[in-house]
């Protein structure tokens, strides 16, 4: 069996992730009180379930303080435990409260309940195997990081390629950033400027000429010799950020078929789109 605990801050997204974890064949359980993993574990093992995800908050209230007992147990009796832990910068969590119109768990006042339950993380925090700050992400982009955690073949790179904009921002979650505004930009063409990279006439003039060609060709070569050199040094999972301008245009185009020939490599691959409206 391998079990996977998603936990972290209230408004971080933890709903998110136990969905993407369904959609990758995940039994998933919701909120359940960490007195209760021992029994549920022999219940599920008995059935044979190869994939079980468990998320937990605060909401598991006094029950809480027995997660890093149940986690140890869970250690001991299941061979594989994965922690995922899911933060957020405290304006964007208050913003998201404000949203839902929902109150903090811990307090009526967001701001002092944010506070108080980070502080009560802490342990797990340190005990994750993969900590994400999903402050920047939207729902979709925190699903590709996900999902490339959980789709990786043992002993092989998992990646995630997500294009950005370089005007709202550098990808803070990526592990490799590069820089595609060397590319002829379709902005400046009347017909392409409002036909984001996803068109095929983008992708055609994006790679007009030679340069966009050989950048691919860089990145799926630069994969294959160092690919294996970051598993071997505990690094399952890879997420490269494409940047241009706006991240409308060139960086969509390259992201897209960077993963598809990173794809005909049989890399696990996913990609995503930050800047680019759902």
């Amino acid at each position: 069996m391998k079990l996977l605990v998603i936990t972290g801050l209230s408004g971080a997204g933890k709903s998110q992730a136990l969905k993407a974890a369904e959609d990758l064949g995940y039994y998933c359980v919701d909120n359940l009180p960490p007195a209760l993993f021992p029994k549920f574990i022999d219940i599920v093992d008995e059935a044979k379930m190869p994939l079980v995800a468990l998320a937990l908050d605060i909401r598991s209230g006094l029950f809480f303080n027995e997660l890093d007992v149940a986690i140890d147990t869970l250690d001991r009796e299941v061979e594989e435990v994965t922690v995922i832990y899911l933060e957020a910068d405290p304006h964007v969590l208050i913003q998201r409260f404000k949203e839902l119109r929902r109150p903090h768990p811990l307090s009526s006042s967001i701001a002092r309940g944010i506070e108080e339950e980070r502080k009560r993380m802490k342990p797990m925090r340190a005990r994750a195997n993969y900590v994400i700050d999903t402050s920047r992400m939207t729902n979709h982009n925190l699903k590709v990081r996900l999902k490339t955690i959980l789709r990786k073949e043992r002993g092989k790179l998992g990646i995630s390629i997500l294009s950005f904009g370089f005007k709202n921002g550098i990808l803070e979650e990526a592990d490799l950033v590069f820089d595609v505004r060397f590319l002829p930009n379709p902005y400046y063409v009347p017909e392409l400027k409002h036909k984001n990279g996803l068109n095929s006439a983008t992708k055609d003039y994006v790679f007009g000429k030679k340069e966009g060609k050989l950048f691919i060709d860089y990145l799926v070569n630069y994969v294959k010799a160092f690919g294996d050199r970051y598993v071997e040094e505990g690094k399952d999972s890879l997420t490269i950020g494409i940047g241009c301008t706006g991240g409308f245009h060139r960086s969509v185009a390259v992201a897209e078929a960077a993963a598809h020939a990173l794809e005909e490599e049989e890399y696990e691959v996913i990609v995503g789109h930050r800047d680019l409206r759902e």
